[in-house]
């Protein structure tokens, strides 16, 4: 039964992002489908995606990049979170007191390259390091900033809304 498979988030980085990596989340449901996932659910363009999987979140991830490699002719990396671990990011965002459209996490494969937290930006950006996630506030707004943060070709990055909104999916995926 596909409720007691585990939930996993799957942020899905450079989709539909100007003008590249088209791809219709119809299509990415039907792909997850395809793959044997269940409860698949989407949500806004950007490639974000809740599932239930008896998989492990490093199968979850290969057999979608898989998928996205075949689909695009190129990688696409796939960053893969639990609700648990969704909400901990939540929990360590550092500017709790910024508008959350301005708040910008980067998924990572690992820790931040040296020297990326604590650095501060001309237009007053803040970036704070934490786990395998970066935080950077954006008080002028990202579009504005001249701020070129050096993650590594794998990061994605969502702003606190959809951060917000994405767990709220997966938390219901997981309570039904």
């Amino acid at each position: 039964m596909s409720a007691d498979r585990p939930v996993h988030i799957a942020f899905l980085r450079a989709v539909n992002v100007g003008g590249t990596g088209k791809l219709p989340m119809a299509e990415l449901r039907d792909m997850c489908e395809a793959l044997g996932f269940d409860d698949v659910r989407t949500y806004i363009q950007s490639g974000n995606v809740v599932l239930r999987s008896e998989a492990d979140a490093s199968l979850v991830r290969s057999l979608l990049e898989d998928a996205l490699r075949e689909r695009f002719g190129k990688r696409v990396a796939v960053h893969v979170r639990s609700p648990d671990q969704l909400a901990s990011i939540l929990d360590r965002t550092p500017f709790t007191s910024a508008a959350p459209n301005r708040v910008l996490v980067s998924l990572l494969d690992g820790p931040a390259p040296d020297g990326v937290d604590g650095t501060l930006g001309a237009a007053g950006e803040e970036v704070h390091a934490s786990g395998h996630e970066v935080f950077v506030h954006y008080p002028e707004g990202q579009g504005r900033s001249k701020l070129r943060l050096r993650l590594g070709d794998d990061a994605t990055a969502r702003n606190l809304n959809t951060v917000r909104k994405v767990l709220d999916l997966g938390r219901a995926a997981a309570a039904s």
